[in-house]
């Protein structure tokens, strides 16, 4: 598995890297008519996000259908058809909605997106007239809508707001902080963090991890702030703050993977895919779900 990692990993980031630059670069670009409506700002140049909205829709599509198979294996009968449709739906409401809506017209189409996932979901499932598991089944619908949907919405709300490089300084942090936890995990660890949940985690390697996220932060500023435009969060944040705050979101992507770890303990499987050294894509983003809504209102704060 490591040695599957250390090849893909790498091919993975120059990936991500590239995607984050022609995100920045097609935001610089003249706006099409078809796009102005969502140029809040009347700059003529394309809303920023394009490029990530399109990724999270493909990885939302796919995570969606890991996500039915767990449901599926602890014996919930949900449909992977609605299981993504109720995910694409939730990413279009939280990052395809332009600012000019207000606040109470955009939680108004919000919450009608996840009404009308809710009884759609429950339509399909008692479409044949059998009744048993539709309930479960809907209420995996609005699972996927929140947790895939809505929460990966978030990264690209930090998107709409600040750079391409701020929301990879965010995922960095998240990532790194599960490479520190993973190898102080196997050499130093030895107490068990919650041995019910995942028997391969270890306080050590939660220590280990939350200080690699707050070396990442540190470097994640000093690179925004000695190469930057001087412009932006981390331009002016004080090192021992950014420390601080790679140290939260740290925290909170142990949390998601521990979440993540919950459901496929519950349905009783170890991986939600077949990328090797990677599991699924499900366990690639986990850690990422939670961190978007806290690194939002984290930078928010900052």
């Amino acid at each position: 598995m490591l040695r599957n990692r250390l090849l893909l990993g790498p091919v993975f980031i120059a990936a991500l890297i590239g995607l984050l630059w022609l995100d920045e670069w097609i935001d610089r670009q003249p706006c099409p008519s078809v796009l102005r409506w969502f140029d809040t700002d009347n700059t003529g140049t394309n809303p920023p996000g394009l490029v990530l909205f399109a990724l999270g829709l493909i990885i939302v599509s796919i995570a969606a259908r890991e996500l039915g198979r767990i449901f599926h294996a602890g014996g919930v009968t949900a449909s992977r058809r609605w299981m993504s449709i109720a995910a694409i739906s939730g990413l279009l409401v939280s990052g395809a909605l332009p600012e000019r809506l207000s606040s109470g017209r955009s939680v108004a189409i919000v919450a009608t997106c996840g009404a009308l996932v809710l009884i759609g979901s429950l339509l399909w499932h008692i479409r044949a007239k059998h009744l048993k598991g539709a309930t479960a089944a809907a209420g995996a619908a609005m699972f996927a809508f929140v947790f895939l949907g809505l929460m990966l919405g978030f990264m690209l709300a930090i998107r709409k707001e600040h750079s391409a490089w701020l929301l990879l300084s965010v995922i960095a942090i998240t990532k790194a902080c599960d490479t520190a936890a993973y190898f102080t995990g196997k050499s130093i660890g030895r107490h068990k963090l919650i041995l019910w949940i995942s028997p391969g985690k270890t306080w050590e390697g939660l220590a280990g991890g939350v200080v690699g996220g707050a070396a990442i932060a540190v470097l994640c500023v000093y690179l925004h702030q000695t190469y930057g435009t001087g412009t932006g969060v981390l331009a002016t944040v004080p090192y021992w703050l950014g420390a601080a705050g790679g140290a939260v979101i740290a925290l909170a992507g142990q949390a998601g993977d521990l979440l993540a770890s919950i459901l496929k303990r519950d349905a009783g499987i170890k991986d939600s895919g077949k990328i090797p050294g990677f599991g699924g894509v499900l366990d690639m983003i986990d850690s990422v779900l939670l961190v978007a809504p806290v690194a939002y209102w984290l930078i928010g704060l900052l």
